[in-house]
């Protein structure tokens, strides 16, 4: 089969969100692209897309619908044929797609640590009693009232810069990032400290970009295929089968990680409710390719322990 590759007057569209990091990661992508393929940079069209989540910035995301609140015009777009891909932090991503998508392209893995970020104490055992943290994530909040029940926790959203100004506003004492994403922006002058995933279990699919395209579209197949890191793509499988199994969304309190080391996989996951009050954990390993059913199993397993009503809103 003969793939007619993008050329400037024909360029292929990338979609992506408008702030600083989800343009790093399209830059990153066409990048790799224009790499893979010896293609010029007008080859290529870099499309911002606005999305509901990044335009509501005053309510927290559980309380605004659910599930796809950063992917869903980029969705739109990609299935009416506006853009060729579309690229996302994919710990944002439903585990399902809509009707004619497929994610199954996923460049190499950043550090997957939270970060904690402050102007005035150097690591989370530092803030003292009644400190306040701003973090707009589920599970991060339940994370940190599980292991200190003492700290005060506001709403706190926005990109990485908007969160950082805050901080100097002295809205809060200290946050949470991603240290991919402070990475990827290459922030190295923020003052932050990375977490370890034994502290504090990172969200599914943490410091990964995933590419999404449309089913049947050949050229886009034939080229994202050039840059998938597949190692990346069997450590996803597992974290996002045990999430599809939970139900979970990036904004249910579950966490998770999976490593590879040699020929063999493992996987850490855990559930948390809202409150903190109660964290059940499970850790187990195998071959690579059993990462799905290990996914699966350990969810299957957290479920039985857990009971119904454990993801109840507190």
């Amino acid at each position: 089969m003969t793939i007619d590759l993008p050329t400037p007057n024909h360029p292929f569209k990338i979609g992506t969100r408008g702030s600083p990091l989800a343009l790093a990661q399209a830059h990153e992508t066409r990048s790799r692209l224009m790499a893979a393929f010896d293609l010029p940079e007008t080859a290529f069209e870099i499309c911002v897309i606005k999305v509901t989540g990044d335009q509501i910035l005053d309510k927290p995301l559980r309380e605004i619908d659910g599930k796809g609140l950063f992917t869903r015009e980029i969705e739109e777009a990609l299935l009416e044929g506006g853009i060729d891909i579309a690229v996302h932090s994919t710990k944002d991503m439903p585990v399902d797609q809509p009707d004619g998508l497929m994610l199954q392209t996923f460049l190499p893995r950043e550090d997957v640590r939270d970060a904690f970020v402050s102007l005035r104490y150097k690591n989370l055992a530092d803030l003292p009693d009644g400190a306040v943290v701003g973090t707009s994530s589920t599970r991060r909040r339940a994370q940190l009232a599980a292991r200190f029940p003492n700290l005060q926790v506001v709403e706190f959203r926005g990109n990485v810069q908007t969160r950082l100004k805050k901080l100097a506003d002295g809205v809060a004492d200290a946050t949470f990032l991603a240290t991919a994403g402070l990475r990827r922006l290459g922030m190295d002058d923020v003052p932050y400290s990375p977490i370890d995933p034994a502290d504090m279990l990172p969200a599914i699919a943490q410091g990964a970009i995933g590419i999404e395209q449309r089913i049947g579209d050949d050229r886009a197949a034939h080229m994202l295929a050039a840059i998938h890191h597949a190692e990346t793509g069997h450590r996803l499988a597992a974290e996002r089968t045990f999430l599809g199994a939970l139900d979970g969304s990036c904004e249910t309190p579950i966490g998770a990680l999976a490593e590879i080391n040699g020929d063999r996989l493992r996987l850490r996951g855990e559930i948390l409710r809202e409150d903190g009050s109660e964290v059940l954990t499970d850790d187990i390993e195998g071959p690579i390719s059993d990462g799905p059913d290990m996914g699966r199993k350990m969810a299957a397993s957290l479920l039985e322990r857990a009971g119904p009503d454990f993801f109840t809103h507190a």
